[in-house]
């Protein structure tokens, strides 16, 4: 998606490690307009594929898959990162490794909001190593959920992750594809 190439090529900032900022549009500060034409994208690429929820995981994804849900129609559920007294009781739970934060966290959904009969898209921002992914899909099948694919924004195709969630059976849809970043020569997009 050329728009959000642009954007990243403009306001994304590379710091070591792999690490690419864009929380002046995607992950803090949200431009609504633009996640209103990546929701658009994401409707496009799925069409037909008859998506009852759409899935994602606390708390960057929420925004993204908030305004992709209002293109399809359906409500959206978010993995919860920890246990609160809101979410006592029925729960699928998996454990999740975070690249960006460095620690692992025990992901949880009511067993109210996934039932057998739901197609989820998984939504989120970033796809690096797939940890958020893997766990977000087993959250469905655990519940007997189909997963239709996954809609992600920004996918660090340098990394793991897209590779192994392909090999897995899923369809990836990544509306920037990052081939390769580094302070002194910025973003490179395949």
């Amino acid at each position: 998606m050329k728009l959000l190439e642009e954007r990243i090529r403009r306001d994304g900032v590379v710091r070591g490690n792999g690490v690419l900022k864009v929380d002046r549009f995607l992950n803090h500060q949200m431009d609504v307009e633009l996640f209103m034409e990546m929701g658009k994208e994401f409707k496009r690429l799925f069409e037909g594929e008859e998506i009852t929820k759409i899935l994602t995981i606390e708390a960057s994804g929420i925004g993204i898959a908030c305004v992709a849900a209002q293109c399809f129609h359906v409500p959206v559920v978010f993995a919860k990162k920890n246990k609160t007294k809101n979410i006592a009781g029925d729960v699928y739970t998996t454990e999740v490794e975070s690249f960006t934060h460095g620690k692992t966290y025990d992901i949880m959904v009511s067993k109210e909001f996934l039932n057998p009969e739901d197609r989820v898209l998984l939504i989120d921002d970033f796809l690096a190593n797939g940890a958020a992914l893997m766990g977000l899909i087993s959250l469905v099948r655990e519940a007997g959920a189909t997963v239709v694919g996954a809609g992600i924004c920004i996918e660090k195709a340098f990394q793991p992750g897209g590779d192994r969630i392909r090999k897995m059976g899923v369809r990836v849809e990544a509306l920037a594809r990052v081939g390769s970043m580094s302070e002194e020569d910025g973003v490179t997009f395949l």
